[in-house]
């Protein structure tokens, strides 16, 4: 490549401008700088002010922009493309890369870091500045921030770290690449460890997206740089450029009050979690995004991160450079009364003799009373202490529903420690990428779920539940919880204050999306609580029976005893009549909670009832059952095998827990809607809807005008503290103050009833305007030859079809899809909207925690392909 004047035609080839996917070929320029030691080298840069560019105001700050090995300025075509009004994006080629002169010899890390700053010099950035870097352009970004902290304004991470890996934590290619009689061979000779970044994303990146990242590297005198940026990676001490590395890595602590994002691809196999962890030691202060399952190019994987970082700076850092006032530190929370904690009724029953905890397993249930209940979670909780346990460290709960988790629960809590708790429902490798997500301190879990999940790469120390104390120690492990249970004993149990701190991140179930965590405070929880005591109609004379695993956990909480049926937690219609009344015989209960598919076995399965099992079903006064619409004539059939009950089917979710309460006598006052009627407001909580635009966004104002369709927003005392290490998803839910935007679409009627109609991601935008999918299908679900309906749209947004996938009654299967004419007929009738088609399957697709909830963004995929001509494959 021949010098040319600073700001000269682009270096690109036009052709190659010219082939790149979301590139302004009138970002591309060159510019000759001159090194420290006076060489002069041509850098290519993407510039949004580039010569010949005029733009739109003055220059107020600049967004700098550092590749890693082997991408280019390419990555960061989408920052430059959205760059917001007054802000420049400089995104470089670092010297033997992209499209940027290909020096005589190699540059070292700290030729790199005087390299950027000479170039950024030349460009005439002067700040304020936020640096922007990926892979191992972050150090050399970290480099420069702290060598120019007079224009540092803002620092965003994507994928990187600072903290050396050793050489068995490499991943394959770079360990490969870091043999020297192989690394000519893979990132030279070949295209190899260039083309390598590109096949770590999952699904496969866009053949346009792969050709950009490839593009300067098509020879293999053109990837020289590629080898000489993996062999400069300084792991031994004695690496020329490990002291500038140490240097820079010590310095990073001194960025501790720059306001600074880690926007993260969880499934990176050469940045993993472990970097992450680093990064946050070191800047405690950083907002986190975590993006999955993106992997290694994030920004690519995930290219909502251009929109999600520019948020970032315009909120964190655009208020600074105007001169506005830094925030005010947030206040402590007042201190929590004791009767507010959430073990504060367990106390209080400290000498109670009567059952806390009850199991049934078969013909034998086990009992615990609250006196023992009570001595075992304080005893827990100093063995933990005196294990290592700290307050505010996190504890990731593998345990089985049953008396061990209830203990666990609560002495984590009584010894300050917050719990992580991902359902088992998510499957081992979901519940792996949850628990990496929320970085527990320690493990408390059965001895196959330690195995499998430290494979996976779950950290924490980790203590056995079950098992012997030698495999503990075979395994490294801290021990065996019955074996803390014993030292806490003679120990005291340090009291961890009053404080309102962390108690819970709790996952959602991903039905809708990747499983996310939601964290507590502890008056948050407490709070919750409460609430579930008034939907249950609770007194300190009731008692639970918890087919639902979570509810369990309640029993202590509340001050009454809660009993297990004899069933599979983790598969909700496993749940028999014969079960729940042995359950409720159990503790003479007078509350039942269970989810919809637990209520629909019971029913198919009354027919086992002997007579003094349903004699017992009568002394329930209280059925709730909630995590999917209940529909209505389950509710009927429920009622008549539990005649005495009131029937409840709360909303809410795992962000607010409940959030309205109906009993099935509302439910018919009220009639058929537009939607599922889930009732009014409980005390304390307010309703209001953000209405949707004709594309079925959900943006215009708040309000509680009756019949409004739109996103269902919620505030209350017991909404989530805040979504873990989800920064832009926290900002999303949370735009408007106090109000947790749920995701639903629904509205409320006259009387301040809510209608929830669906979820927000399943709505048909159509030419008329937007549809709600739960209406219809309530519709279709009417007619005698339907069993089950899922509504979904095909085709592009604002112009969709409505289409019905349905079940039919009659359970014969199908060998083709398409509805045969007469069930078509049958479905289009007694639909509200016309229907572009009605396709069949044997069942619908549902989430695994309640059984119940449709998966209609799946069957959408679906549709779409069979509809198209595709291989539908299967549902």
């Amino acid at each position: 490549m021949t010098s040319t004047a600073p700001g000269s035609a682009p270096a690109v080839p036009a052709d190659v401008l010219a082939s790149l996917p979301d590139v302004d070929p009138t970002w591309s320029r060159t510019v000759e700088v001159a090194d420290g030691e006076g060489v002069p080298h041509l850098w290519h840069v993407l510039d949004t002010h580039a010569p010949g560019r005029a733009p739109a105001e003055p220059v107020r700050a600049t967004l700098l922009c550092v590749h890693g090995n082997p991408t280019w300025s390419f990555l960061w075509r989408r920052f430059l493309a959205a760059a917001p009004a007054g802000w420049r994006v400089v995104a470089v080629d670092q010297l033997g890369m992209g499209f940027s002169e290909r020096p005589a010899g190699p540059r070292r890390f700290a030729d790199r870091v005087a390299d950027l700053g000479d170039l950024t010099a030349a460009l005439g950035v002067d700040g304020p500045v936020v640096t922007l870097a990926h892979d191992w352009g972050g150090p050399i970004s970290l480099g420069w921030a702290q060598a120019h902290r007079d224009q540092l304004a803002g620092v965003v991470l994507t994928n990187t770290g600072v903290d050396l890996p050793v050489d068995d934590e490499l991943p394959p290619l770079i360990r490969l690449a870091r043999t020297p009689s192989l690394r000519q061979l893979a990132c030279t000779t070949t295209p190899a460890f260039v083309r390598g970044g590109s096949l770590l994303s999952r699904p496969a990146l866009p053949a346009d997206a792969v050709h950009g990242l490839v593009a300067p590297y098509d020879h293999p005198g053109r990837r020289r740089a590629v080898a000489d940026f993996v062999a400069d990676i300084p792991l031994e001490a004695d690496h020329p450029s490990r002291p500038a590395w140490d240097a820079m890595a010590d310095g990073v602590r001194s960025l501790a009050d720059v306001p600074v994002l880690l926007a993260w691809g969880p499934r990176d196999p050469v940045f993993g979690e472990r970097f992450l962890e680093d990064l946050l030691r070191r800047l405690p202060q950083a907002d986190v995004q975590r993006y999955p399952p993106a992997s290694h190019l994030v920004t690519e994987d995930a290219p909502q991160t251009a929109v999600d970082i520019w948020r970032w700076v315009v909120e964190r850092v655009a208020p600074t450079l105007a001169g506005a006032r830094p925030a005010e530190p947030t206040p402590p929370r007042p201190p929590l009364a004791p009767e507010d904690l959430p073990w504060a009724a367990l106390l209080r029953r400290a000498d109670d003799e009567s059952t806390a905890v009850a199991e049934v397993h078969g013909p034998v249930t086990s009992r615990t009373s609250f006196a023992l209940l009570n001595a075992r979670i304080r005893d827990v909780a100093a063995g933990l202490v005196a294990s290592g346990v700290r307050p505010g460290e996190r504890v990731a709960l593998l345990v089985p529903p049953g008396l061990e988790l209830t203990v666990a629960v609560y002495a984590c809590w009584r010894a300050g420690a917050a719990i992580v708790v991902a359902d088992a429902g998510l499957g081992l490798r979901g519940m792996a990428h949850a628990l990496r997500s929320a970085a527990p301190d320690h493990v408390i879990g059965i001895p196959k779920a330690l195995v499998a999940l430290g494979a996976l790469g779950v950290p924490g120390r980790r203590i056995a539940v079950g098992g012997s104390p030698l495999a503990a120690r075979s395994f490294g492990w801290v021990g065996e919880l019955s074996a803390l249970e014993a030292l806490g004993r003679d120990r005291d149990l340090p009291d961890p204050g009053l404080e309102d701190v962390e108690g819970a991140v709790l996952f959602t179930s991903g039905a809708t999306g990747p499983a996310k965590g939601v964290v507590y405070r502890l008056s948050q929880l407490r709070e919750q609580i409460r609430q579930v005591a008034t939907v249950l109609r609770l007194g300190p004379d009731d008692r639970l029976v918890a087919a639902f695993a979570p509810f369990a956990l309640y029993g202590p909480a509340i001050g009454i005893g809660a009993v297990a049926p004899d069933m599979d937690v983790t598969a909700p219609g496993t749940l028999t009549a014969t079960a729940l009344a042995d359950a409720v015989l159990a503790i003479d209960a007078t509350s039942v909670f269970a989810s919809p598919a637990a209520l629909r076995n019971v029913v198919a399965t009354a027919d086992e009832l002997d007579a003094r099992r349903r004699d017992a079903l009568r002394g329930v006064r209280t059925v709730l059952s909630a995590g999917a619409p209940v529909p209505l004539p389950l509710l009927r059939q429920v009622q008549a095998l539990l005649p005495d009950a009131e029937l409840h089917t709360p909303y809410g979710m795992t962000e607010v827990l409940p959030a309205t309460d109906i009993a099935l006598a509302q439910i018919e006052a009220a009639g058929p809607g537009d939607g599922v009627c889930v009732g009014l407001p409980l005390p304390g909580v307010t309703l209001r809807i953000s209405p949707l635009d004709a594309l079925g966004r959900a943006d215009g104002a708040l309000t509680d005008e009756p019949g409004v369709r739109g996103e269902i927003c919620i505030a209350a005392a017991h909404r989530k503290d805040r979504y873990d290490r989800l920064w832009a998803t926290e900002q999303q839910s949370s735009r408007n103050p106090g109000y947790h935007r749920s995701g639903d679409v629904g509205h409320l009627d006259a009387e301040g009833r809510l209608w929830v109609e669906g979820r927000l991601v399943h709505v048909v935008t159509t030419a008329d305007g937007p549809v709600t999918p739960v209406g219809v299908e309530q519709q279709i679900e009417a007619s005698d030859a339907v069993r089950a309906t899922a509504v979904v749209g095909v085709g592009p947004v604002g112009a969709q079809q409505v289409v019905a996938v349905v079940v039919p009654a009659d359970g014969r299967r199908r060998r083709q899809p398409l509805a045969e004419p007469d069930l078509a007929d049958a479905v289009r009738a007694a639909s509200p909207v016309p229907l572009a088609a009605v396709l069949v399957v044997d069942a619908l697709p549902v989430d695994i925690r309640h059984a119940s909830k449709v998966d209609r963004a799946r069957l959408a995929r679906w549709a779409g392909r069979l509809l198209a001509g595709e291989r539908p494959g299967k549902v």
